[in-house]
């Protein structure tokens, strides 16, 4: 008996890295498996079918239940049909993993309308674009009398989270959005029998070994034997208990890197300063000026 038996989950940008993680662990413990990867490079640029088919062949070589998917999640119609497949091969949607990214790093001086769009286009508007349509089908499942127990997980980042990356402000923005998006989303979506939550994961991939001044410490070689702390199946295990049924946690967003997981606190109020009357700019100084 595996945890997600007779499941079925869509899982984005699930051709490499973390990605492939998710789908092979997600097929090892029951679940058939909607691999979706555009294929494309770091940037977001091309496309190529090889690596969601490559992953399906792998789980469909040790008699798990697989299909690819290559649509673009960053539009409203490739996540409609990312779904509708989902539901077509195996009859029903149980599991949404939102996972795929790109990055295009630049600093804020020099950001391009082109770098900042496609990034936020691909995470967060990839996000919400699957989410949505995920949602719009557990709605129809509820209001017609149909049970529903489905889980979303989102990935968020550390860029953004509880992280400052320098010349990651798409990234960073986007990250962040995922993780208010994914509390905003577990209020709405809790009527209807669905979890979300989220995690800021921290290991290898493609997208990590080329962030500058942190690609080296991801290359940096493990000796032989010993726990590999960056490593991408690091990260699955835990995506696979949130999406199970003995989970009952929705709202949260968990930062995971290696051994360590960490509940991460939305933001709250700090310090406080309060005047009876109408604010005096001297006055804001010399208050403010404290908390320096």
């Amino acid at each position: 008996m595996g945890t997600l038996d007779d499941k079925v989950a869509v899982i984005t940008g699930a051709g490499r890295g973390i990605g492939r993680s998710h789908a092979l662990l997600f097929a090892r413990e029951g679940a058939a498996v909607v691999v979706n990867d555009l294929g494309g490079g770091n940037d977001g640029s091309g496309s190529d079918a090889g690596p969601a088919q490559d992953v399906v062949d792998e789980i469909r070589a040790t008699g798990g239940r697989a299909v690819a998917n290559t649509d673009n999640v960053a539009t409203w119609d490739g996540a409609q049909a990312l779904v509708d497949q989902a539901v077509a091969e195996f009859g029903r949607l149980d599991v949404v993993v939102n996972n795929a990214g790109i990055l295009r790093d630049s600093f804020v001086a020099s950001i391009t309308e082109s770098e900042w769009d496609s990034v936020v286009a691909v995470h967060l508007k990839g996000h919400a674009a699957v989410l949505h349509h995920a949602a719009a089908y557990w709605k129809a499942q509820f209001k017609a009398g149909q049970p529903v127990k489905a889980s979303v997980i989102n990935t968020a980042s550390a860029s953004g989270t509880f992280v400052v990356n320098a010349g990651q402000a798409n990234y960073g923005a986007a990250k962040a959005g995922i993780a208010a998006l994914t509390q905003v989303a577990a209020q709405e979506l809790e009527r209807y029998g669905v979890r979300v939550n989220a995690i800021a994961p921290v290991a290898r991939t493609r997208l990590t070994l080329a962030t500058p001044g942190m690609g080296a410490i991801f290359a940096a070689e493990v000796p032989e034997g010993e726990f590999d702390l960056f490593h991408p199946d690091n990260i699955a295990p835990i995506v696979a208990y949130l999406a199970g049924d003995e989970c009952s946690l929705s709202g949260e967003v968990f930062a995971v890197q290696g051994g360590a997981i960490s509940r991460l606190a939305p933001m709250r109020i700090g310090e406080t300063t309060e005047t009876d009357g109408a604010w005096e700019i001297d006055d804001i100084h010399k208050r403010l000026s404290a908390w320096s």
